[in-house]
């Protein structure tokens, strides 16, 4: 910006007055000069330090288990458990930290896209100068295949074209000229005067004068937005953080009360101390974080499996409560691969199949195949002009093709390989293409004649023809109807290039521009990037599972409508919001239009984060996908950022959170069932795990309320407060986390994301938990108090320690039953296989032979590590009696729940 305009609003000599430079460049001495004013030519690549990463990720995960850990260090005897609550914590901050580690690195890959040396004009001459020493005002060299090092006002072009398809989303070339343009706040993709750090010259060769580096350059900003955009925080995360805190300060208030209370009342502190540790450790859910992580890791193998690489690991739920995805088009919903779809020639219209640069398609007829392309003569000269009149190339590695070239000269390669055209004569004469003529031609060798083909802009070409080709004889031009194609595929969004030949004598061995007239019209061939056909049944299948879909491009707002309808993204009537109309819009007025708006074009990367910024003020949960690096400040800043595996930068694929690897739009309705089926998962957890806690809580609450009616509950707890703990992470590890290897249930895209303001804590919550809880407690309790009341008189042994052994494995058998209901939250344990999750089974037949081992575990092996003794063996029937009931309560609500349900309908 310079006196209140735009670099591109400025002549080439009012930018090389206002850099204070010439022509010629600057001086060594100048040039040394600015570099000391303006810094190097690179980016700040310095993210959050790993010491913050690893104590904001340590805090995290210390968070759900810090008090437990400190309970059970200050007030219990044996310390072991102390040690396995913190493996828990180290392990939980140490997988957090390096997952975070790895979006730092999205900075550093925008370095790496810097060039090293670069050719300016210093003094006069010509020389070779490293990048990072380039400084405004320096005038560079440009030439075909060089990456821009710098942004530059352009002085001079000669059939300049600049690939900026990573910068903008445009997926052709963009030609450029010297003109400035007046227009206030056009996107990058607009201003053709300028050229920008890490764009690619594809054709032609120019100069330009720096007029931003570093950090002031488009690359620059997309780096600043890249650090100003933190990491935004996983809704399932935002909502286990809020589950936890409250259930957190709850119990902490509470074992105040409680503790308070009971010294009021008279008990003495020993006795209210431990009871008060042990209530808090009962109901702090220490293995929460352990199930999660597991559930998280063992969904992101899932979906890795149907093509969506999981960078972080919450990503693996938050694809499945997404309410909007924002998709560029360029790469994403299109294969970013040039393709020729319609033809006119000899005055009928074909259409051709097939996607992309793979040679393999059909052409059609009026809806019929035509069978044999090479015996069409209008057509097969048609495709021959367009392959001979061409420098691109075809190329096949390892089954995926590409062009080595212009993509546009690419697709009429394409075109004529699905014909079966093999190698042409050979050329003798090139006229290149020039943007001031907009044609292309070649001479090259027939039998007896010479055969010159011309291509380019149909409204050049024409002026060149005297007549057209019709069913292999040369008829009268009918320029009207040409035109009349012509308009009809630039409103389809379609670029179109006409073709035309002329015989001439054999002894013409090279031509110029006056042996161009007189040339027959041989038709025109009509491209666009295609979108990809699995995207199409992709975003419908979108809109089945309630998920609005956006398309924000770089590319002209005509070519984003077209495909935005096809895609069935929108309608013919929707409004298409252009990047020059955001520019202009303050964040309230975006935010008021953001939810009726589905189509962005020419946009610029910094509209892109404000309209992912908006829906998240308006409660979306949004996902970004995109390959560019122009995506990267969005894909930090969304719910989920996307990025392509195959197409997509390094910079993309580091600020994001997933990766496609396949680049297939369609993965990522694979990957929101993914996501949906691993909620579900984690809700069954969740549900399984509480009731653990809420009945030893229940417990020990209870135990201190009747101590003064029941004598033994002054002497001994039911349950150990090292029991309790065990209880907590064992089950958490041997029960709760083979539920994540449930299989998927029915419909999960049959309906809509889960409400944003949805909470763990809900009535169906509090009613499951409760109701778990209440019997756990209340069966745990009763064998406590009928063992000790049967079997003290006359046993031998430690009764009360027996009596707790009997409580604790009833705590276990109620839970190890409850288990097998709790695989379905709605449905009856009755409607699915017992087999159809194996890994529960294991985990049921672990735990068992674990808990025989702990009561067992005196006479066995002379310790007891839990405080456990051996109970009466006539107490096993009762007790597997009293677990049952977790399975037959649960039935019972399930049944009773879905009878209510049916009346309501």
């Amino acid at each position: 910006m310079q006196n209140g305009k735009a670099w591109y609003q400025l002549t080439a000599e009012q930018a090389i007055d206002s850099l204070e430079t010439s022509t010629d460049g600057l001086s060594t001495e100048a040039a040394k000069k600015r570099l000391s004013e303006y810094g190097p030519n690179e980016l700040e690549a310095r993210g959050t330090s790993a010491l913050v990463r690893f104590l904001r990720q340590f805090h995290n995960a210390l968070y759900y288990v810090l008090f437990a850990a400190a309970a059970v260090a200050f007030f219990l005897d044996k310390h072991l458990d102390m040690y396995v609550i913190l493996a828990v914590i180290m392990a939980s901050a140490i997988i957090g930290f390096v997952q975070e580690g790895k979006a730092e690195s999205a900075l550093e890959s925008l370095r790496k896209m810097s060039v090293p040396n670069s050719t300016v004009i210093r003094n006069g001459k010509k020389v070779t100068v490293p990048v990072k020493e380039l400084v405004p005002g320096d005038v560079v060299v440009l030439e075909s295949g060089d990456r821009v090092p710098a942004d530059l006002r352009l002085l001079s072009v000669h059939n300049l074209y600049a690939d900026e398809a990573m910068l903008t989303g445009e997926s052709s070339p963009v030609q450029k000229d010297t003109e400035p343009d007046d227009a206030p706040n056009l996107s990058p993709g607009d201003q053709h005067c300028m050229c920008f750090s890490g764009t690619f010259v594809t054709r032609g060769n120019g100069r330009g004068v720096v007029t931003a580096t570093g950090q002031e350059a488009e690359m620059g900003k997309i780096a600043g937005m890249l650090k100003e955009s933190g990491r935004i925080v996983p809704p399932i995360i935002r909502k286990v953080n809020e589950f936890v805190k409250l259930i957190l300060i709850a119990i902490l208030i509470f074992g105040a009360i409680t503790f308070g209370a009971g010294v009021a009342l008279g008990y003495e502190y020993e006795f209210m101390f431990l009871a008060t540790v042990g209530m808090l450790v009962a109901v702090v859910p220490e293995g929460l974080p352990a199930a999660l992580i597991s559930a998280f890791a063992i969904g992101a193998m899932a979906m890795g499996r149907r093509n969506a690489l999981i960078r972080r690991l919450p990503a693996v739920e938050t694809l499945g409560s997404t309410t909007v995805i924002c998709s560029d088009k360029t790469g994403t919903l299109t294969r970013n691969e040039m393709t020729v779809v319609r033809i006119f020639t000899g005055g009928k219209e074909y259409r051709v199949s097939g996607e992309g640069y793979e040679p393999q398609g059909e052409f059609f007829r009026d809806e019929e195949a035509v069978s044999s392309v090479l015996e069409n003569e209008d057509l097969s000269e048609l495709l021959r002009a367009g392959y001979l009149c061409n420098n691109a190339e075809l190329i096949e590695e390892k089954g995926q093709y590409h062009i080595k070239g212009d993509p546009t000269e690419g697709a009429l390669v394409v075109s004529a390989l699905k014909a079966g055209l093999e190698e042409g004569p050979p050329r003798l004469d090139e006229i290149p293409f020039d943007s001031e003529y907009r044609y292309m031609a070649t001479l090259h060798q027939g039998e007896g004649q010479n055969i010159i083909y011309v291509k380019g802009a149909p409204e050049k070409v024409l002026e060149m023809c005297q007549d057209q080709l019709v069913e292999g004889q040369a008829k009268q031009l009918e320029r009207e109807e040409l035109s009349a194609k012509v308009d009809e595929m630039s409103r389809e969004a379609l670029r179109s290039l006409a073709m035309a030949y002329k015989v001439v004598p054999e002894d013409y061995k090279e031509f110029g521009e006056d042996e161009l007239d007189g040339l027959t019209l041989l038709g025109v061939q009509g491209m666009f990037d295609p979108p990809r056909e699995a995207a199409i049944e992709a975003v419908q299948k979108c809109k089945t599972a309630g998920i609005r879909s956006v398309m924000i491009t770089g590319d002209y707002p005509l070519t984003a409508q077209a495909v935005a309808r096809q895609i069935g993204i929108a309608g013919e009537e929707d409004r298409v919001l252009t990047g020059e109309e955001l520019a202009q819009m303050s964040d309230k007025e975006l935010y008021d239009v953001v939810e009726e708006v589905s189509v962005y074009a020419r946009v610029a990367p910094e509209h892109k984060f404000r309209i992912t910024q908006q829906l998240r003020k308006r409660g979306h949960i949004v996902a970004i996908t995109g390959d560019g690096v122009n995506d990267a400040p969005a894909l930090k800043a969304a719910d989920i950022g996307v990025a392509m595996g195959i197409t997509g930068t390094e910079v993309s694929k580091d600020a994001s959170d997933m990766v496609l690897s396949d680049d297939n739009f369609a993965s990522i309705v694979a990957a929101v069932e993914e996501g949906r089926h691993i909620f579900r998962n984690i809700w069954k957890i969740i549900l399984f795990l509480l009731p653990t806690n809420g009945g030893q809580g229940l417990i020990m609450i209870s135990a201190m309320a009747l101590s003064p009616f029941i004598v033994v509950f002054r002497e001994r707890l039911p349950v150990e407060p090292i029991q309790i703990l065990w209880v907590n992470l064992f089950m958490a590890v041997a029960c709760a986390i083979p539920l994540v290897w449930e299989p998927k249930e029915k419909g999960l895209l049959e309906v809509p994301p889960r409400d944003p303001n949805w909470s763990f804590i809900n009535r169906f919550f509090l009613w499951r938990v409760g109701l778990v809880s209440i019997v756990s407690a209340v069966g745990a309790s009763l064998v406590f108090l009928l063992y000790y009341n049967a079997m003290s008189d006359g046993a031998s042994g430690d009764i009360l320690t027996q009596a707790q052994t009997a409580a604790f494995t009833t705590i276990i058998l109620i839970q190890v039953c409850y288990l097998f209901t709790a695989r379905s939250v709605e449905d009856s344990a009755f409607t699915f296989s017992p087999l159809s999750n194996r890994v529960v089974l294991l985990g049921v037949g672990v735990t068992v032979a674990v808990q025989l081992l702990l009561v067992y575990s005196v006479p066995l092996f002379g310790i007891a590590p839990l405080r456990t003794e051996p109970f009466a063996s006539q107490w096993w029937i009762p007790i597997i009696l009293i677990g049952t009931t977790g399975f037959f309560a649960i039935e019972a609500e399930k049944l009773i729940r879905r009878r209510l349900s049916s009346s309501r309908k």
